[in-house]
């Protein structure tokens, strides 16, 4: 438990720096809710999940006011569905039926978003594989809290290259049939290479095979309380300087802890997992990008971003683990563009490219994140976009993902606005020349030599 300086220095933490647990999410495995017809799946999906997560939202909000810690969602990932309808879904039509279930249970017990509306496809897909992908755009845009995500890759297997082609493709799709809303459905979309199965932050999040019947992440952040900490040791050596992001990523996990704790007790559902992400917001105070500037960059996207980052993300995962025996997820540093005011400022006055943010997701948590570009950009750019940033992740053996927005109706130099902690972002600029030969090309990228490890 915490002791009363740890108490008092955690209430600064919290009034002063915008400290906050910014997700509990709800592991619920689906594996035993197949039947032999979609409505017997639809109706033991919309039972279990409101019956294991009845209290989730209530417990959140009782730990939040007796300990003073704001609890931002409260969340829900569930078993990939492609798996869970496969033997029921007989075109995207029925999966989207699943995810108008998932969104009424979501919407019953009072969550945020439920993730899960998802397939793993790194090597190949099956037929339900393709149907759950094809149904995307049509799901994230009659659904509300939905989060989807598919995995094209990974070290072991290679890149999907027919996977990646068609996401593409539905991701432009899912824009179309969100125009209105700045081509929101994106937003709540994200392609993986190398995903974890017990990461509780959305877009990306699902309830892993390996996992529980049912199990509780936290997801802890704090980008306001490093920064603070880092304007105390200005000027000082860059050992200082890391022993004190890796102090402060120390006590920020410890608060995720004690609120992990409390709610697997009250819930009676077994601890998973501490995911410490430096994970921004639009507010002012809380952002990624000001602590690369309090390091000592004029803006991200300036020379030596890549190597701060670097350092930065390293020493925030070396605290987390030294406060809890179960850090997992993606713990380290987030760079998405349209939720960190810095990132949006260094974005646009060209300080930041996509290019360069390509660069630092070698060494950051996860990758591409919430990227507004020209809504009339070919499928085939935002499939090569994808596929270089999945191949770092292979390469890298490390997992990287992509939620990129093609906001319809605007171009370079506007703006998109997706509201809450989504934010606002500028539209970027995409290299204007084309990859279509080679997204053509059907198949997979083989597997890296490293990853013949077995």
């Amino acid at each position: 438990m915490l002791d009363i300086k740890e108490v008092i220095e955690t209430n600064r933490m919290i009034m002063e720096n915008n400290l906050d647990v910014r997700t509990i999410t709800m592991g619920i495995s689906l594996l035993d809710c197949t039947a032999s017809t979609l409505e017997e799946v639809k109706e033991k999906i919309y039972n279990k999940i409101t019956t294991k997560a009845k209290d989730l939202v209530k417990v959140g909000k009782d730990i939040e006011r007796e300990l003073g810690i704001p609890i931002v969602n409260k969340r829900i990932s569930i078993t990939p569905i492609s798996l869970v309808g496969g033997s029921v879904c007989h075109c995207p039509e029925d999966f989207v039926e699943l995810a108008k279930v998932l969104d009424k249970a979501a919407c019953e017990v009072g969550v945020n978003f439920i993730g899960g509306y998802s397939a793993l496809v790194s090597k190949s897909m099956t037929p339900a594989d393709e149907y759950l992908v094809r149904s995307i755009p049509e799901a994230l845009a009659t659904t509300k809290r939905i989060c989807s995500s598919v995995v094209v890759g990974s070290t072991k297997t290679g890149l999907n290259m027919d996977a990646i082609r068609l996401v593409g493709q539905m991701i432009k799709q899912a824009a179309v049939l969100t125009k209105d809303e700045d081509s929101l459905g994106c937003a709540k979309f994200v392609v993986l290479c190398n995903a974890p199965d017990d990461n509780p932050f959305m877009a990306g999040a699902f309830h892993g095979v390996t996992e529980a019947d049912a199990i509780i992440n936290v997801g802890v952040s704090g980008p306001g309380v490093v920064k603070s900490a880092l304007e105390k040791v200005r000027g000082e050596n860059f050992e200082v300087l890391c022993e004190t992001i890796k102090k402060t990523a120390f006590k920020i996990t410890r608060v995720g802890q004690l609120v992990a704790q409390e709610a697997s007790k009250r819930l009676g559902i077994p601890f998973g997992i501490i995911d410490l992400s430096l994970a921004p917001t639009p507010a002012v105070g809380d952002s990624v990008g000001e602590v690369l500037e309090e390091i000592g960059l004029e803006y991200t996207g300036a020379p030596g971003t890549t190597a701060a980052l670097a350092m930065l993300n390293d020493q925030v995962k070396k605290g987390g683990i030294m406060a809890s025996s179960y850090v997992g997820g993606l713990s380290g540093a987030f760079i998405p563009v349209s939720e960190d005011k810095r990132m949006i400022d260094a974005a646009a006055c060209g300080a930041l490219c996509i290019e360069k943010l390509e660069a630092m997701t070698c060494v950051c948590s996860v990758g591409l994140d919430m990227i507004a570009i020209p809504g009339d950009t070919p499928d085939s750019t935002i499939s090569g976009i994808i596929a270089d940033e999945m191949a770092l992740g292979m390469v890298n053996q490390k997992t990287t993902a992509v939620r990129i927005i093609p906001v319809i109706g605007k171009g370079v130099g506007e703006q998109a606005v997706f509201g809450g902690l989504l934010g606002y972002a500028p539209i970027m600029r995409v290299s204007p020349y084309s990859c279509e030969k080679f997204i053509s090309r059907q198949g997979r990228i083989p597997a890296p030599i490293h990853s013949f490890k077995n």
